[in-house]
Parts: structure tokens; C-alpha cells; sequence
């Protein structure tokens, strides 16, 4: 074997860690079940217990598992498969997937808009902008965390809506906007910061995916422009 095959040879931790990321994404675990030992597991890929110690630590990390000393590894959470596309609706996408969806409003502020946000909304620098800080879960576990503003002038009583209705959606129809879409999505991976991992209940610089979107009317006025930090967990 070559060195420049050993080099790209992919560490057994690695491979064990991604398998029981399936297992758990495709169901054969789920919340709060308890995972085969480390004994077991080592005998399962024909490993050394310290090799499945490290694959466990990197889905701790993730926050896909948590350990209790002396009882074992206990799944916190299954990965959510979340598609892109013009038509993003949270609560149909988690529930076509078999989950419970659920969103927290965290805060909702009016402030002025800076110039990345006007420049997304179209708007002027410094005009009003109503910003919601919001927790997303699914099945009782947190997903994402998100920031999303709308431009004031063109939607009054926005913020009340906000807070008054159960989504985006309904907050937006109250708001005189019957249908929207999405007009662009930007994806970049990024580390989570201390407040981030605190609500994602995973370490502080985690792997998260950041999601930058613009929502649309149907005439093409920009009406929200957020966005959301995911769990890296698929």
C-alpha cells in the first residue's frame, strides 16, 4: 500500500462514527434510546474500546448522543433532513419527515437596519426593520436557531403578528402577504458560538450550517430576510 493511500485511508473512528449517525438517522435508534456498549460496539467493528470512545466524543460533539457515567451512551437527538427550495415551510417539511415540529420566539425587537439587511429588503439604511430571534425543534430537540427581519414600512403590525401567531406564514398573511417564496438561499458552514451552542445543547465551536435567505411576494418584493444556524448533525 502506498503512502498516499494511507494518507487518504479514512480513520476507523471516522467510519464508526458515520455508521451510527445512519443508525440513528434511519431509526434504528431513537430519543433517549440507550446504544450497545462500548464493549459491544467495539466487538460489532472489530475495534479496540478507545477507538469507539472516540467515535462517541465526536457524536457527543455533535449532539447527537450524550453519556451518563456509568450507565452508557443514550441518543439525544435524530438528524433532520431539511430541503432547499422556493417553497421552505419548517413545520411541512419536519412533519413530511415523520417529526413533531416546534418554534420558540426568543425576542422580537424593532431596530434600525443595517446595511446588509436595507440592501436584502431593499430598503433605505437606517429604516425600521422588525427582527425576531427564534429556537426551532424538532421532536422535542433543538435544530436551529434563527434571526429573520422585515421591513416595518411595508408590513405594519408586523411585529404584533409575530407575536400573536403560531409562524412566519400566518404573521405575514395577517400582514396583507397571502403567498411568498424563496428568491435565494446561501449556505456556509461556520463554528457555533457560546450562545449558539448553549440553545443547540452542543459544544461551543461545533460545526453548524449557516443558511442566509431572502423571502419574496408574489410580485418579487422583498418581505423577510433571515438566518438560521442548523445543527451539523446529517
Amino acid at each position: 500500500m502506498t503512502a498516499s493511500t494511507e494518507a487518504s485511508k479514512t480513520p476507523l473512528w471516522q467510519a464508526i462514527a458515520a455508521t451510527l449517525r445512519d443508525d440513528i438517522a434511519e431509526g434504528r435508534y431513537g430519543p433517549g434510546d440507550r446504544l450497545a456498549t462500548e464493549a459491544q460496539l467495539a466487538e460489532r467493528f472489530g475495534v479496540n474500546r478507545h477507538t469507539v470512545r472516540h467515535a462517541l466524543s465526536a457524536l457527543v460533539s455533535d449532539g447527537l448522543v450524550r453519556t451518563r457515567r456509568g450507565s452508557g451512551a443514550f441518543v439525544a437527538a435524530r438528524p433532520t433532513d431539511y430541503p432547499i427550495g422556493r417553497r421552505v415551510r419548517f413545520r411541512e417539511n419536519l412533519l413530511r419527515a415523520g417529526q413533531r415540529p416546534e418554534k420558540r420566539v426568543l425576542q422580537i425587537e424593532t431596530r434600525a437596519a443595517t446595511e446588509g439587511e436595507a440592501s436584502a429588503l431593499a430598503i433605505e439604511p437606517g429604516a425600521l426593520i422588525c427582527a425576531m430571534h427564534g429556537l426551532s425543534l424538532a421532536d422535542g430537540q433543538p435544530v436551529a436557531v434563527a434571526e429573520t427581519v422585515f421591513p416595518v414600512e411595508r408590513l405594519p403590525g408586523i411585529a404584533e403578528a409575530l407575536a400573536e401567531t403560531e409562524g412566519v406564514s400566518d404573521a405575514l398573511a395577517r400582514c396583507g402577504i397571502a403567498d411568498y417564496s424563496r428568491a435565494s438561499t446561501r449556505v456556509t458552514a461556520v463554528s457555533a458560538s457560546a450562545v449558539q451552542a448553549l440553545h443547540l445543547q452542543v459544544r461551543e465551536g461545533a460545526p453548524l450550517l449557516r443558511s442566509t435567505g431572502l423571502d419574496v411576494d408574489a410580485d418579487g418584493v422583498p418581505v423577510a430576510y433571515g438566518r438560521t444556524w442548523s445543527r451539523a448533525t446529517g
